[in-house]
């Protein structure tokens, strides 16, 4: 028996992770960008697949809101207390506008990383970023309204990474 070692190739050994990207409003936008660059900073090599409303997170100019509707555990600390508010208040004209405005001043006092930082974050990472062709299509982006990087993909080519991956995550 030979004492020769055989050293294993670190792209194949490395542990993989797929997120499919769903949603993108502002609180959706956290999790997988987080979660990718998380992931990629521990040596996972990470492939995000965008579709649907969650394929404008890679557009050039992001105008990302946020809607208190339907959402009761969204509360915000203010006045050292965390204020929900009720559906009903989500009706009136410019409470989105406001609600969005407070998160984005809230996550910039607190130092909270931006959607664009961590999309940049991603790319340094080398995360793959793959923009589903049926919903570009649908919605009529082009890669050109695109930030630089994402390759267009279809879900078969989500199956055929997500099969190959320790983890898959549906956000």
């Amino acid at each position: 028996m030979s004492d020769t070692k055989i050293e294993a190739d670190p792209a194949k050994s490395a542990k993989s992770m797929s997120i499919i990207v769903t949603k993108g409003t502002l609180d959706w936008a956290y999790p997988p960008f987080i979660l990718a660059t998380t992931a990629a900073a521990m040596g996972l090599n990470v492939s995000m697949f965008f579709t649907f409303y969650g394929l404008p997170l890679l557009l050039k100019d992001l105008d990302l809101k946020l809607s208190p509707l339907g959402n009761p555990a969204m509360k915000i600390p203010m006045a050292g207390v965390h204020m929900g508010m009720p559906n009903i208040a989500s009706m009136i004209p410019g409470v989105d506008a406001a609600a969005s405005t407070m998160m984005k001043n809230l996550m910039n006092r607190k130092g909270v990383a931006s959607i664009q930082e961590l999309r940049e974050l991603a790319l340094e990472a080398e995360v793959r970023l793959i923009a589903c062709q049926m919903t570009m299509d649908l919605f009529e982006y082009s890669l050109e309204d695109m930030i630089p990087g994402p390759e267009l993909g279809g879900a078969a080519t989500y199956i055929e990474v997500a099969s190959g991956c320790d983890i898959n995550l549906f956000v």
